[in-house]
């Protein structure tokens, strides 16, 4: 249980500020994603980035429980493959970047769901 308070007490505060960001600049980052996808280096950096912590949460973290743990188990599945997907099909990334940012509802809808996650992250990592 240690760990999994420690890693939403790391999560949480961060998706919290991202979440933020994202609606707060909206504009801001629409830029930065897509001078992100005009470059295969930072798509190849970010799959790096995050396929090394996803591998290293699921070393420590790998708990399929009923509880709210499970998110962390989850999220570090997900870091671990968009990690393998970046390195692997950097082209297919840039093609499911640029729709997504086409559209200002992805980045309402994605901000939300970031900005509520890491409130339950810090919830649970600080308050629960």
């Amino acid at each position: 249980m240690q760990t999994s308070i420690y890693l939403a007490r790391l999560i949480g505060p961060t998706f919290l500020v991202i979440g933020l960001g994202m609606l707060i600049n909206r504009d801001g980052y629409r830029a930065m994603g897509r001078e992100f996808l005009a470059s295969r280096a930072l798509i190849y950096i970010a799959g790096l980035l995050a396929l090394v912590p996803g591998i290293a949460m699921l070393l420590v973290h790998n708990i399929w429980t009923a509880d709210w743990r499970v998110i962390l188990t989850i999220f570090a599945w997900l870091a671990t493959i968009g990690g393998v997907f970046r390195l692997l099909f950097p082209q297919q990334v840039t093609e499911i970047g640029n729709r997504m940012l086409a559209s200002d509802s992805y980045m309402v809808i994605g901000a939300i769901a970031v900005l509520g996650l890491g409130a339950f992250l810090s919830y649970m990592g600080y308050f629960a």
